[in-house]
């Protein structure tokens, strides 16, 4: 298989031209592709997120005092504070502490990732 050999997979692509409720020849009038009544038929439909009256999902989880537990907080170092190990010293989250460029790690109980 080559680039040039690459299309679309069959019944992906449509036309963007395609007119529809054009009257019954066009194929596709009457109820433009929409069925027959119902709330999907009709303009306005709801909005995204919309649960039928229940309550939706973005106001039933909490709003205050939620912390994600599979969150890291993610600490920055600069390149400047790089230059005080030696020459081709391999840094890591231990080495690091040892010298108290961080310190954000012991109190989050490892849960940090440094970049």
């Amino acid at each position: 298989m080559n680039l040039s050999e690459l299309r679309p997979a069959d019944g992906s692509k449509q036309d963007d031209n395609f007119r529809r409720g054009r009257g019954h020849a066009s194929g596709n009038g009457k109820t433009a592709g929409k069925g027959h009544k119902g709330q999907k038929a009709r303009s306005g439909s709801p909005r995204v997120g919309f649960e039928g009256g229940q309550m939706p999902l973005y106001r039933r989880i909490p709003k205050r005092g939620f912390t994600n537990r599979n969150t890291k907080e993610i600490i920055g170092i600069n390149v400047s504070v790089l230059n005080r190990f030696e020459e081709g010293a391999v840094v890591t989250v231990e080495s690091l502490m040892e010298i108290g460029i961080v310190e954000k790690i012991q109190a989050l109980g490892g849960n940090a990732e440094v970049v």
